[in-house]
């Protein structure tokens, strides 16, 4: 009977493990955007992209973002534009192929306002950044998250410019991401 007891963490997994929020992020639906102030304006999106939403504990705080993306997919609409950005100057697509951001810190700013810390990486350069994020459907099975970060692009060592170009500094990243709670109970929020 001892043993039984003994072996019951395995058969039979723990509630509190099974009961955390699983989430799933439509691409489809959602996009990646960027754009940096310039005599000629450079915005654009980024057409290849994974993003995911986990959770260790019902406490929303307990989430982590993370978002991969091919910097071979980058599209100004220009392909000018976007030879420059995937050159060795700018994004550096054939030495470091992906950009990635990974929260390490959730702290909840408002009812449905969040400020996530993260490693952000880009040229292989890492870095602590900001996300700032809005939720749009706090509690439901369904939503959005719309969120802004902003870099100086000199940090990650993109300090060339285009000629006959003004280009500044500061590069906005813009995430829009459409979720679907698949699994589990809402997160819970402070109040």
């Amino acid at each position: 009977m001892a043993v039984l007891w003994l072996l019951a963490p395995f058969f039979f997994p723990s509630v509190n493990r099974a009961q955390v929020p699983v989430y799933e992020v439509t691409p489809v639906e959602s996009t990646v955007k960027f754009g940096v102030d310039s005599s000629v304006p450079i915005k654009g999106t980024f057409d290849k992209w994974n993003a995911s939403m986990k959770f260790s504990s019902m406490d929303v705080r307990s989430g982590v973002l993370e978002i991969e993306i091919e910097a071979d997919s980058v599209n100004t609409g220009s392909g000018l534009k976007n030879s420059k950005l995937k050159s060795k100057d700018f994004f550096d697509v054939k030495d470091s192929p992906v950009i990635t951001f990974k929260s390490t810190k959730v702290v909840q700013t408002s009812p449905n306002t969040f400020d996530l810390e993260g490693d952000f990486t880009i040229r292989g350069v890492t870095k602590t950044e900001k996300l700032t994020l809005t939720d749009n459907g706090k509690g439901s099975t369904s939503g959005s998250i719309e969120g802004t970060m902003a870099f100086d692009r000199k940090d990650y060592g993109m300090n060339k410019g285009i000629p006959f170009i003004k280009i500044a500094n500061r590069v906005e990243v813009n995430v829009s991401l459409k979720w679907k709670r698949i699994s589990g109970p809402a997160p819970v929020f402070q109040q």
